[in-house]
Parts: C-alpha cells; structure tokens; sequence
C-alpha cells in the first residue's frame, strides 16, 4: 500500500467493539492511516480519551447534553467539537475522507451512511442493521455514487476475500458460517431461563452487548444472509448457514463446478477491519496467527430453525421483501434492550418479532421515509407488547 498519502478515516461509533479496534489498527499502521473524525453515542469519557491520544479533525458526541463536558476537556487541543445526530451525518461529508468505518448500532447507522454514500465516501461497513433495513436502496445509492462498499463483518469479509480473482465465474451458493453462540446445544426449555449474564458470553469473539445477544439468537446470522443478498447479488436460496462452533472458518463461496473456497483465520475482528481499510493491498501485523498443529478439529452441523426461530424469520422476511427486513430489525432491536434491561424473557425476543411481522403495516416498494416511519412505528408497538 502507498504511504505517500495516508487514508484519511471517520470512525461513526469509535467507542464501540469495532470501533475501538478500528483505533487498533491504525495504531498498527499509522503510516498508511490518520484519524479525521471520531463519533459516538453516550460515551463521552473514552470518546475524550480517544480525542486526546489520536487529535482527530473532529470530535461528534450524538448526547447533545454530553457537549459542554466534551468541548471543556478538549478546549486546548486543536479539535472541532460537535453535538447531535445530525452533527454525525453532517460531519462523513467532510472532503478529505477517504473511508467511513460505519460502526453505529443498529439502525441509527443507515442516514450516516447514506450521507457518506452521496457524499462520494468509500464504506467500511460494520453496522448490518443499515443493510438489512434497507439494502436495495443503498446499493442502487452506491452505484449511482461510484462508491466501494467494503465488509468489516468477519462473515462477509471471508465472501469478499474469497471472490478475488473470480470475476465472472458463476457463484452456486454462498456458505455463511455461525459459532452456534452460547446456547447451541440447549432445549427450547432450557432456553426460557437463560440470563443476560449467560448470554453475554460468547464462548469465541469479543463484541459488543447487542451485537453478542444477535449472535445468541441466531438473529445477527440472519441479519447476515439479508446483508450477503445485497452484497454479492445472491437470491437467499443461495445463501446456506451452517454451524461451525470452532469459528476458524469464517465462511466459504461453492461455485458451479463444485469447487468451495473458504477464508480461514483467528476470531479476530481487526484481520477484517484491516482489510477492509487497506484494500486492495494486504498489510502485515503483529496479530495471532493460526497454528494448524494445535488447532485440532473443525465441526460443522445443521442450524435448529427450531429452537432459534429469529434466523427462519430473516429468510421469511428476504423472500417477503420490501420492508419486512425493516419490521424484524425493529422489533428485535427494542427486544434487545428489553433483556438486557431483564424486562424480558431471552426467547420473548422471538415472539416479539414473530408479532410484529404478522401486525405491522407492510410496504412493497419502500423509499427512505417509508423505513423510517415503519421502523417508528414497529418499535412503538413492540414497545407496548412489553
């Protein structure tokens, strides 16, 4: 990679999993990489410290109360200070960004990266909710704007790597990998008194609170073969998850002559983010590597659509359309909060988006407006179901 101009990043949700390992990797190459603006939601205190160890361009706090602290701790360093959601999808047009790292959760990510998207950006992106609401508008968005869209889910990611080098060679299915999350081998019963303490322990990646109750519902799986659909031009018949609790495998392309190509590597989520920042090129690191003398044995087996329902209603929700995707993102994003505030049962997550998709008003063909008032009105409904 050329170092005579360093890329310039904007890190939407820098104090998050991802984004704080964003921050890692440039560290590991602050040669090729320079931080020009940093954003996060409520975390005002490590989003000072950030600030202070990177000195970005500027700084974005979404808690408009949160503005005074934030602009009083960084009043002698030469920072631009910022307040407000819509400071944030002011803020990824700024003309020398190269690549936006959209780490924002959920669905408070999609109007950021559409700006970014108009705005000529290129997207390094890790918020799936912005995909799965509304996919088809932000690829048709990102070709009309001639912008790369890059993966940091280690997921697609693996697709990514695993397509170079085959343009034009027919794709028969894509094959997405799940750990199985904590909970794998329990019976639906078992599964009615799982605590949040339990199912915020991913037995093999270390992410965020949301993002780890997705993966132990299987949810942010389906999230992902909605996201794979837009991607890599797939209809969801093509797109087949399988378990694989060693998470070594991130996933694998099989294409029309039988041939399968797999990404393999550590559960590291800077490997992908790396990649993401630096592509085409391939930059070393101090990372672990795999050791295939200790590895041992890598499984595989079927996903019970059963006992994890969530991963069923994101295929039921592809094949519906429209704004479906939209109605499940929402109801699941307030079931979330609602266990881990313990206002709810671990499987009242998949009943509540079971109810919304039979309840909510349904859009065939949805524009802008009409995900943002599907996903107002699913979470008002899913919250009086609480």
């Amino acid at each position: 990679m050329k170092t005579d101009k360093k890329r310039q990043i904007a890190i939407l949700g820098s104090t998050g999993s991802i984004g704080t390992q964003t921050l890692q990797v440039v560290e590991e190459h602050p040669e090729c990489f320079e931080v020009y603006a940093i954003t996060a939601n409520t975390r005002v205190e490590e989003l000072i410290a950030q600030a202070r160890k990177f000195k970005p361009e500027a700084v974005v706090i979404a808690d408009e109360t949160k503005y005074e602290t934030l602009k009083e701790a960084l009043a002698n360093l030469p920072v631009k200070v910022y307040a407000g959601y819509e400071s944030i999808c002011q803020i990824v047009q700024a003309e020398p960004i190269d690549i936006v790292v959209t780490a924002m959760v959920g669905f408070s990510g999609l109007r950021p990266t559409i700006e970014a998207i108009k705005a000529g950006k290129a997207i390094a992106l890790a918020n799936k909710e912005t995909m799965v609401v509304a996919g088809e508008l932000i690829t048709h968005l990102a070709i009309e704007n001639k912008v790369p869209i890059l993966p940091v889910d280690s997921e697609h990611s693996a697709i990514f790597q695993c397509l170079a080098g085959e343009s034009g060679n027919k794709i028969e299915k894509l094959i997405l990998t799940a750990s199985g999350g904590p909970f794998r081998t329990f019976t639906a019963k078992e599964l009615e008194a799982v605590t949040k303490e339990q199912a915020l322990r991913h037995p093999n990646w270390s992410m965020g609170a949301k993002i780890t109750i997705d993966s132990a519902t299987m949810m942010n799986k389906g999230f992902e073969v909605m996201e794979a659909k837009w991607l890599f031009g797939v209809e969801a018949k093509d797109i087949e998850v399988v378990v694989h609790p060693q998470s070594v495998i991130h996933s694998m392309i099989q294409f029309a002559d039988g041939a399968v190509k797999a990404q393999l590597g550590t559960p590291d989520m800077r490997l992908p983010i790396m990649y993401a920042l630096s592509y085409p090129t391939r930059l070393s690191s101090s990372f672990p590597r795999l050791d295939f003398n200790t590895l041992g044995e890598l499984t595989f087996e079927k996903p019970n659509l059963d006992i994890f329902p969530n991963l069923r209603f994101a295929y039921d929700a592809l094949a519906m359309g429209g704004n479906m995707p939209c109605v499940v993102n929402a109801a699941n994003e307030v079931g979330v909060a609602a266990f881990l505030a313990d206002r709810i049962k671990f499987t009242d997550m998949s009943r509540l988006i079971e109810r919304a998709m039979q309840s909510a008003n349904f859009c065939q063909k949805p524009r802008l407006d009409d995900y943002l008032a599907t996903d107002a009105e699913v979470r008002k409904m899913a919250q009086s179901w609480i």
